[in-house]
């Protein structure tokens, strides 16, 4: 017999209740802090693509042409009947740009949000009738097991837009190393390191006049509004952004407007007006420094390009 449901009572699916288990011990911890992976929904990461050309945001822009400039350089690293393993699949033109310069056997998108994964790899799809594409919806911050059949012989794992950044150091050693032990020996990993940099340009680039940034950080209030049991307001929420230059990191914060307590099923937590919830880190790095980083996860440096101004770094590693 089945057994109905309550009306105060939801049936979660799998990312919903990664989501509630994280507002849950996230709420409770002093300071409070979440993972900013649950950004990522499908409205989340449009609004990430809409961050990426707003005039003060450089990352993506200027990741963009090294990779234009880079492109037959890294064709030629990564050598002929590659596949390529993007880690957090896109719909920007830096994928389409290497798979336009390698001409990969295969490519596979891995992405957490499983909606946002399964509209831009059904676009590359239809874009490169030549290619053979697949999905993996996973958390790619987690050990991976990576299918056999999407690798081939000669992977390149590509994690793009400075997303290294939003691991701290110990987090970013456990994400190279869990990726040395998903790749077979030989792989390449093509990877967008943001750099240490002056703080205005640093602090402009997560407080666009737009607000767009503000919206994509209060985003992750509005999910645990609508996907879980909760009575927490967005509007009693606002967005900060500063550059933590002790930590070499980018901080953004969601600051309490007055004192209140937030509902989430039948646990009630108190903020304080002003208190914070930290969202997400995105920590900057010298060349040498992300190379020694890098070096000691198993992945040696075969190349790096900068643009002229050194606002951004691409690396190709290879896997030892």
């Amino acid at each position: 017999m089945a057994l109905a449901l309550r009306s105060n009572e939801r049936s979660l699916s799998p990312e919903q209740e990664a989501l509630r288990d994280e507002a849950l011990r996230g709420f409770a911890s002093w300071p409070k802090t979440m993972s900013p992976k649950f950004f990522y929904d499908h409205r989340g990461s449009q609004l990430f693509e809409l961050i990426c050309q707003q005039p003060e945001y450089y990352p993506t822009r200027t990741e963009e042409t090294i990779l234009r400039l880079a492109a037959q350089d890294i064709a030629a690293l990564a050598g002929r009947n590659a596949s390529l393993v993007e880690l957090g699949s896109g719909a920007s033109r830096k994928i389409r740009l290497l798979l336009e310069a390698l001409r990969p056997a295969r490519y596979l998108g891995i992405d957490i949000s499983r909606e946002f994964l399964q509209a831009s790899t059904r676009r590359l799809a239809s874009d490169y009738r030549w290619l053979d594409v697949h999905a993996l919806c996973a958390d790619f911050s987690q050990p991976l097991k990576l299918p056999g059949d999407a690798l081939g012989q000669r992977p390149l794992a590509f994690f793009p837009g400075s997303s290294i950044g939003n691991f701290d150091p110990d987090e970013a050693r456990a994400f190279l190393r869990n990726l040395h032990q998903a790749l077979p020996a030989g792989s390449g990993l093509l990877i967008g390191v943001d750099l240490v940099k002056d703080r205005q340009v640093l602090e402009r680039a997560y407080n666009d006049h737009a607000g767009v940034t503000a919206l994509f950080n209060l985003n992750l209030i509005e999910r645990i509004r609508n996907e879980l049991d909760s009575d927490i307001d967005p509007r009693s929420f606002q967005h900060r952004a500063f550059y933590n230059e002790a930590e070499s990191r980018i901080e953004m914060h969601l600051i309490s407007r007055q004192a209140q307590q937030v509902r989430i099923e039948d646990r009630v937590f108190d903020f304080a007006a002003g208190e914070t919830l930290h969202t997400e880190n995105s920590y900057k790095y010298t060349p040498s420094g992300f190379r020694d980083l890098a070096g000691s996860c198993g992945f040696a440096s075969a190349a790096m390009w900068r643009d002229p101004a050194q606002l951004f770094s691409v690396h190709f590693l290879r896997r030892e």
